[in-house]
């Protein structure tokens, strides 16, 4: 086979090709290698020194989670009133040793230290601060914090101050800066560290020793006369330690007075090399073979493989440009033939999948409106257009309010015909130019190019106006409603994806607070992300009993005794304190978990009545619960239970429901209160007035008590109009046979009215503010009631009400 030979030219043109192209390619990676692997150590210095700082940052943290915690403890502040140094120093102790603090002090306002874990038992242990001016800091900012050297040794220090209310001295707390502090970082960030101090001026050249280190003690030495001058902020070099290259980078920690400290984090660039060595020899080796096979592989094709070939390529080109109307003109009988033969099947079949894939991809196939990934390429064009022409741009996301419902009861074939006519009512209100896409499910999108947020609101407003309009289905009008939530470019995203999920996010506002529609704002991130946090943390506080019930007495009117209480729920958080019920009750009975609060409450509510009744004082005890609730229908086996448990008769129990619980869903909601009454519970409709139930369905009701809403009572003695509308919610109480009690009361000439119109029950901050049951029965103790007279309900002395 001459060279003139096409097999013969193809074998040397490509090997040779190819040998040029891998020497290139070995050069280039090779280069590159190196470069990376500097790249690499630089990298691994960048993060090590955020784990550095990260340390540090989460030790100040710890402590001062700490110093709180202490400084807030009323024995230590007792103890530092006293100036009961045993007791300081013990509470010093115990702090230091749960947090791991190697060093714990306590100053006094004179600047005197109190006490001190360092120097414990020992003379001369009282006297002044070393480091006043970490106090100073803390008393103008709060808390001070500084790495400074204390006897003898180098602490990352933090001071707070210590409040009964008025500051009455500081806690201290420190970590050492040692070798275990520098053995964690470098197990954290794979780089050794070392912390060295010197203690000449900043202007004089450094004489550095080691603190403390990861590296042996030749090196350290080697590394301290080394080691450059006062960097004064972080910087990187290169240094030869042992004959080994190291890139290192120098942190000041600290410059304050006499001393310097800086910490040394450094790579071997030996070792970051070697990964890169191993690619190389593997690069050489890959080349090596990859020559020998493409000569190989190039006789085989350059075997008899001329003008069938070139026909191939070219079918092939038009196919991989899209074009499929023309046919493979080769027609052999051989291998090439059948190649060409399934090189024509493929182009019919790339050209019917072609087709249906397009249709799939970006179209709907129920509603035949474009899907979410035409809606986002739709979107991403008109955005570029919006940002050339600098006009708005505005999307709505919408989701119908009760499809699961008609899904779940009447079928899916009567949702997707839902489906179907939702996308033909919108698409009626749709510009030419609008984009109007089903995003999945029953999520629909519009897009309104250059629209602001007041046009976008009137297109909200005109959907949710066509929507109201039942859907019929063989004569049977199905009511759905929808949610929208609109947002606009530039204002509140200005991509694609951000722009969607802020229209989301409104959207679910709009559901939440049941307004239609609501236009983004960022303040709904932050909330969302605060409930979630919040319904994260519920689970723990169910578990961990961080959960609290106060009870708020109810006065009887007509004999000034007091007889009832409600139970109130407060959730006592170890980090955010008192965290109010409307702050995540609402959340919890969206996803579901405020069955497992609600039988907390009912739990912890019977048992304290079964504890009061057997201590002779019979309460009843109301209780709340939600309209999921209600929907639970195990809720009355699990109140049975309880009352069985708790040897509770069912009587002295109460359960107030609002109006809007039991309107949301009202055959099922008065079955399950036929049942609960079928108990013996008594029942009670809460915040009446503020819903929308007609007298007629009350009446059905088998409820005893209507409770009458605080934003009634707090007005109606300056409001005529509210009086009258009180007065008549009394007396239709009283003409149901149901017993009246009115929340809210907060002055006495509102009791007096109260009592004036007859209503039997009054329940406010004038009688008393909740609280907790033991609480509770020194206050009733207060009032006149005798625990040993079983029965007995004590009487209200008025003008000394406890409040």
């Amino acid at each position: 086979m001459g060279f003139r030979s096409l097999s013969a030219r193809i074998i040397v043109f490509f090997v040779a090709l190819l040998a040029l192209v891998q020497m290139a390619a070995f050069i280039a990676v090779n280069l590159a290698n190196s470069s990376n692997a500097h790249a690499k150590v630089e990298s691994e210095l960048d993060t090590g020194q955020r784990i550095f700082q990260r340390i540090l940052d989460q030790n100040n943290e710890r402590l001062a989670q700490a110093a709180q915690v202490l400084a807030a403890d009323f024995g230590f502040r007792e103890a530092v009133a006293t100036h009961d140094v045993g007791t300081l120093e013990s509470a010093l102790q115990n702090s230091g040793t749960r947090i791991g603090a190697d060093a714990m002090l306590f100053v006094g306002l004179d600047g005197r230290v109190t006490a001190d874990t360092l120097s414990t038992g020992e003379a001369g242990s009282e006297r002044n601060f070393e480091l006043p001016a970490l106090i100073d800091q803390a008393r103008s900012t709060g808390r001070g914090a500084v790495i400074q050297k204390l006897h003898g040794n180098i602490y990352q220090l933090l001071a707070v101050s210590v409040r009964a209310p008025l500051p009455i001295g500081w806690v201290v707390l420190g970590f050492a800066i040692d070798d275990e502090l520098a053995h964690d970082l470098k197990q954290l960030a794979t780089l050794d560290v070392t912390f060295l101090a010197d203690d000449v001026e900043p202007q004089s050249r450094p004489h550095w020793r080691a603190l403390a280190s990861t590296l042996a003690v030749p090196q350290q030495m080697e590394l301290d006369a080394l080691l450059p001058a006062w960097p004064g902020s972080s910087t990187i070099t290169r240094l030869t330690l042992n004959g080994d290259d190291q890139q290192v980078r120098v942190v000041p920690l600290n410059a304050a007075g006499d001393l310097r400290i800086v910490a040394v984090l450094q790579r071997s660039m030996a070792t970051a090399l070697a990964a890169f060595d191993r690619l190389r020899n593997t690069l050489f080796a890959l080349a090596a073979a990859s020559l020998l096979f493409s000569v190989l592989g190039c006789l085989a094709i350059a075997l008899n493989i001329t003008r069938p070939l070139g026909e191939l390529v070219k079918s092939a080109l038009r196919i991989r440009q899209g074009d499929y109307g023309s046919a493979v003109p080769v027609k052999r009988y051989d291998e090439i033939g059948t190649l060409a033969d399934s090189l024509d099947h493929m182009r019919n079949g790339i050209a019917e999948r072609e087709a249906q894939i397009l249709r799939l991809a970006y179209e709907d196939h129920l509603t035949g409106l474009p899907n979410r990934s035409k809606f986002g390429e739709r979107l991403t064009q008109e955005l570029a257009l919006a940002q050339e022409s600098m006009q708005p741009l505005s999307i709505l996301v919408m989701d119908l309010d009760r499809f699961k419902n008609v899904n779940d009861t009447l079928g899916h074939g009567v949702g997707d015909h839902v489906l179907r006519e939702v996308a033909v009512r919108i698409s009626a209100l749709a510009a030419a130019t609008d984009c109007v896409a089903r995003l999945g499910g029953d999520e629909f999108a519009v897009l309104l190019p250059q629209a602001a947020v007041g046009q976008a609101r009137k297109m909200a407003m005109h959907i949710i106006t066509a929507l109201e309009e039942p859907i019929l289905y063989d004569g049977q009008p199905l009511d759905v409603g929808t949610s929208i939530g609109v947002a606009q470019y530039p204002d509140h995203g200005t991509d694609a994806e951000t722009l969607v999920s802020n229209a989301d996010v409104a959207m679910y506002v709009a559901k939440r607070s049941k307004s239609g529609h609501a236009v983004y704002d960022q303040t709904y991130d932050t909330n969302q992300q605060e409930h979630l946090s919040l319904l994260g943390e519920l689970r723990r506080a169910v578990e961990q009993n961080e959960l609290r019930l106060c009870y708020q007495p109810k006065m009887s009117l007509d004999s000034a005794t007091i007889t009832e209480v409600e139970a109130l729920l407060r959730w006592v958080h170890p980090v955010r304190g008192l965290v109010p019920p409307g702050q995540f009750i609402p959340f919890a009975e969206q996803t579901g978990y405020i069955k497992f609060v609600t039988h907390w409450v009912l739990r912890e509510a019977i048992r304290q009545c079964g504890t009061w009744k057997r201590e002779g004082l019979d309460l009843r005890t109301s209780i709340n619960i939600s309209a999921r609730d209600l929907m639970n229908r195990e809720l009355p086996e699990q109140i049975s239970t309880l009352l069985r448990e708790f040897d509770v008769p069912a009587h002295l129990i109460c359960l107030e429901i609002t109006e809007s619980g039991f309107m949301d869903d009202p055959v099922h909601a008065q079955q399950v209160l036929n049942q609960l009454a079928g108990l013996g519970l008594n029942l009670s409709i809460d915040d009446y007035g503020t819903g929308y139930s007609s007298l007629s369905y009350i009446m059905k009701l088998p409820v005893n008590e209507l409770k009458i809403d605080r934003s009634f009572i707090a007005s109606m003695v300056d409001n005529a109009d509210i009086s009258t509308i009180v007065r008549s919610t009394i007396d239709l109480g009283h003409n149901l046979g149901l017993k009246v009690v009115a929340e809210g009361v907060e002055t006495a000439e509102i009791l007096a009215l109260l009592r004036q119109l007859g209503c039997d029950l009054a329940q406010g901050f004038y009688v008393s503010a909740p609280l907790y049951a033991d609480d509770l029965l020194l206050w009733l103790r207060g009032s006149g009631f005798n625990p040993s007279e079983r029965g007995a309900s004590p009487t209200m002395r008025f003008g000394s009400l406890a409040r």
